[in-house]
């Protein structure tokens, strides 16, 4: 294959959201249950630059979890967590915005053409957690 020496940039901002409601899992090996696809890289490869999640009704404390599949959810691969502190919902206070620390602007998380990223939570909830990705295509 030849060598290409211009640099690709990534191309189209796009944002993605999913909704979990009951408890993942089976997460220890590559089938867990109960998650929810967040957004498949397109043909060129994606680059992950903001992962956050917010619940919508009062949660206790959350391990929240995000896998990433390279064969359209047959396989998942545990890849990064992070803990949702509890939360009591109410009128007069912000519900605060869990952030997957180990994402951003200039440490995104490079995917390839093709890949998977699902999300799940540890904890039921009825209410459900939101999950938002920000990301770019190539």
């Amino acid at each position: 294959m030849a060598k290409i020496f211009t640099a690709p940039f990534a191309q189209t901002p796009k944002t993605a959201t999913a909704v979990t409601t009951a408890a993942c899992a089976s997460f220890a090996d590559d089938t867990p249950t109960e998650t929810a696809l967040l957004f498949k890289a397109g043909t060129e490869g994606a680059l992950l630059t903001r992962l956050t999640a917010i619940p919508r009704a009062t949660v206790t404390a959350s391990s929240l979890l995000l896998f990433l599949s390279k064969d359209d959810g047959t396989t998942f691969r545990l890849i990064d967590s992070e803990l949702m502190s509890a939360h009591t919902v109410a009128a007069t206070t912000a519900i605060p915005e869990t952030t997957f620390s180990n994402y951003s602007e200039t440490t995104p998380l490079r995917l390839m053409a093709g890949d998977s990223l699902y999300v799940g939570n540890q904890v039921a909830l009825a209410g459900g957690v939101v999950f938002k990705a920000e990301y770019m295509e190539y």
